[in-house]
C-alpha cells in the first residue's frame, strides 16, 4: 500500500446552523490567504453546526483569525492520509493502530475518482503520540 501520513492541526467553530455560515468563514479565510488541508461540517445539534478547519499553516491561521475577530476553539491534533485509492487501502493503517491499542475514535474520507484518497484520523488526545509512534510519524 502506498500512502503517505502526517500530523495535522484542527481548530473548529461552533456557528448557527443556516445557509451561508460555512460560505462567510470559507470566504474569510480565502481572503485572508489561509491554504485549507481539509474542512469538514457536522451537525451538533438542532440549530448548530460545528466547521471543522485544517489549515496548511496553523500558526499563519492563528494570528490571521486573531487580528480578523474570527473565533476559532483549537487547536486540536489530528492525521491525514493521503495514498493511492485501491481496495484494502486502510486496513493496514488501522492495523498499526489497533496493534499500539489506539482508538481511532473519528474518521472520514474521500477518494478523488482518479485514483488517490484522503483520510482524517481522529485519535483521543492522550493516545495522540501513541498513534504517531505505532504510524511510524
Amino acid at each position: 500500500m502506498s500512502y503517505n501520513i502526517r500530523r495535522v492541526d484542527y481548530f473548529y467553530a461552533n456557528v448557527p446552523d443556516r445557509p451561508g455560515e460555512a460560505y462567510q468563514i470559507l470566504e474569510d479565510l480565502s481572503d485572508l490567504g489561509i491554504n485549507l488541508l481539509a474542512f469538514a461540517a457536522m451537525p451538533t445539534g438542532p440549530d448548530h453546526t460545528q466547521l471543522t478547519i485544517f489549515p496548511a499553516d496553523s500558526i499563519e491561521l492563528k494570528d490571521q483569525a486573531q487580528k480578523a475577530g474570527l473565533e476559532l476553539i483549537g487547536p486540536h491534533r489530528a492525521f491525514i492520509v493521503q495514498g493511492k485509492d485501491e481496495i484494502g487501502a486502510l486496513v493496514d493503517i488501522h492495523k498499526l493502530l489497533y496493534r499500539a491499542k489506539v482508538n481511532v475514535y473519528a474518521s472520514n474520507g474521500v477518494t478523488n475518482g482518479q485514483g488517490s484518497y484522503g483520510y482524517v484520523i481522529y485519535v483521543r488526545p492522550e493516545e495522540y503520540e501513541q498513534a504517531a509512534e505505532a504510524l511510524a510519524l
